[in-house]
C-alpha cells in the first residue's frame, strides 16, 4: 500500500473508533436519564435542597399543627427513589436521643451524675452510650390547653401557669400555642415572644367538646419543624375526658413514641365526676414518653406545677446510643435507663420506656423537585 494512501486508511479508522465511542457515552447518558439518576453536578455535595413531605392520612387543614410540614434534605442525602419528575430523600437517623430526669428516694432531683453512673437496655440488651451530658439546653416547646365549655372559668388561672412556665424556662427556648375544643387551632407558632403568647392564651372560645388526641397527634407532628432543637415537651391541660377525637389514645401514644419524639407533661383538672379512664389517658401520655401526669385538687396548685415542670425540663441528662438492632428493623424497642452511683441508695430514671424503630426516618422522608 502507497504510505499516503496507508495514512489516509489509519486515519479513517481513527474516525471511525472515536465515532463509535461516542455513540456509546451519549447512549449511557440518555439511558441515566431515563432511570432518573441525577447527574452529580445536579446535587452538588453540602448544598442542601428542599424537601417537601408527603401528604398523609392524618395531614390536617393549613391553619392548624401538622399540616404541610416541610423537612430539609440532609446535607449530602442521595435520592432513594424517584416519583414523576421528583426525586424522594430518606433521612438515615442512626441514633436513639434520650431525656432523663434522675430522683433519689425521696423524689429530690439528682444532677451530679456522670456517663459511668448510667446503663442503657434496649429490649433487654445492654447498648453502648455514644454521647452523654446534662446542660440546660434550649427546647421546643407545645403549649397544648383545652378550649372547651368547662374551661371558661379555668383559663384565667391556667393562661397564668402557662406564662409561667415559658418564663421559668430556658429563654431561647421555642414555644408554640395550640387550643382546641372539638377542633384545634395553631394560635401562635414557634417564639420566644412573652406577649405573642399571652395573646394567644387568651383567645378564648370555650365551647364545644374536648379532641384531646387529635390536638396532641397534630401537635406532635408539629414539633417536626423545630429544625435545629432536638429536645421537644409538650404541656397538655385539659379538665375532661376526650369525647371528640377521631384518633384513639392507642394512636396518639403511638405518634408521642415515634423515634426521638417528645417528653410530655399533662395536668388534669378532673372532677370526682370524670372516669378513670381520663386519668389514664393522661397518665399514658406522659409516663410512655418520660414526663409526669398532675392531678392538681384546685387551680390554686397549677402555677407550682409549671414551675416544677420547668425545672425538671432544665436538668435533664441526654443521652445518646447506636442500637445494636439495626433501625431498618421496624417494631417496638422497649427501653430502660438505670443509674447507680456512691451515696444514693435507690435511684429511678424517668425517660421514655420505647419507641418505634425507624419512625423518625420515616416521617423525615420529603422530596425534591429538580
Amino acid at each position: 500500500m502507497h504510505p499516503r494512501n496507508k495514512r489516509s486508511y489509519l486515519l479513517l479508522v481513527a474516525l471511525v473508533l472515536l465515532g463509535t465511542w461516542l455513540a456509546v457515552r451519549t447512549s449511557a447518558a440518555l439511558a441515566q436519564t431515563a432511570t432518573g439518576t441525577p447527574a452529580p453536578s445536579q446535587n452538588p455535595p453540602g448544598k442542601s435542597q428542599p424537601a417537601q413531605q408527603q401528604p398523609s392520612a392524618d395531614q390536617k387543614a393549613p391553619n392548624q399543627p401538622g399540616a404541610a410540614v416541610q423537612a430539609p434534605a440532609t446535607q449530602g442525602e442521595a435520592p432513594e427513589s424517584q416519583q414523576g419528575d421528583v426525586f424522594v430523600f430518606k433521612k438515615e437517623v442512626d441514633e436513639v436521643t434520650l431525656h432523663a430526669t434522675v430522683v433519689d428516694d425521696r423524689n429530690r432531683l439528682v444532677t451530679n451524675l456522670d456517663r459511668n453512673d448510667f446503663v442503657v437496655f434496649e429490649d433487654g440488651k445492654q447498648q453502648k452510650i455514644t454521647s452523654f451530658r446534662r446542660e440546660d439546653i434550649p427546647v421546643a416547646m407545645g403549649i397544648v390547653i383545652d378550649n372547651s365549655g368547662s374551661m371558661r372559668d379555668k383559663r384565667p388561672a391556667v393562661n397564668a401557669a402557662a406564662i409561667n412556665l415559658v418564663q421559668s424556662s430556658n429563654p431561647q427556648d421555642k414555644v408554640f400555642v395550640v387550643n382546641f375544643n372539638e377542633e384545634y387551632f395553631l394560635d401562635q407558632d414557634y417564639t420566644a415572644s412573652v406577649p405573642k403568647l399571652k395573646d394567644a392564651l387568651e383567645r378564648i372560645e370555650a365551647r364545644g367538646g374536648t379532641a384531646l388526641y387529635d390536638a396532641v397527634v397534630a401537635s406532635a407532628g408539629h414539633l417536626k419543624k423545630s429544625g435545629e432543637l432536638e429536645k421537644k415537651v409538650l404541656l397538655v391541660v385539659t379538665d375532661g375526658e376526650d369525647n371528640a377525637s377521631r384518633e384513639s389514645l392507642e394512636q396518639a401514644v403511638r405518634r408521642l413514641q415515634e423515634q426521638n419524639g417528645p417528653t410530655v407533661y399533662t395536668i388534669g383538672l378532673l372532677g370526682d365526676e370524670h372516669s378513670k379512664r381520663a386519668r389514664r389517658a393522661l397518665r399514658e401520655m406522659a409516663e410512655q414518653t418520660g414526663g409526669v401526669a398532675f392531678f392538681p385538687k384546685d387551680l390554686g396548685e397549677v402555677n407550682a406545677i409549671t414551675s416544677q415542670i420547668a425545672h425538671d425540663i432544665r436538668n435533664q441528662y441526654t443521652i445518646q446510643y447506636k442500637p445494636s438492632t439495626p433501625q431498618n428493623v421496624g417494631g417496638y424497642r422497649a427501653v430502660k435507663v438505670e443509674a447507680q452511683a456512691h451515696g444514693y441508695k435507690k435511684l429511678q430514671v424517668r425517660t421514655r420506656s420505647g419507641y418505634y424503630a425507624g419512625q423518625q426516618r420515616a416521617s423525615a422522608s420529603g422530596s425534591s423537585g429538580q
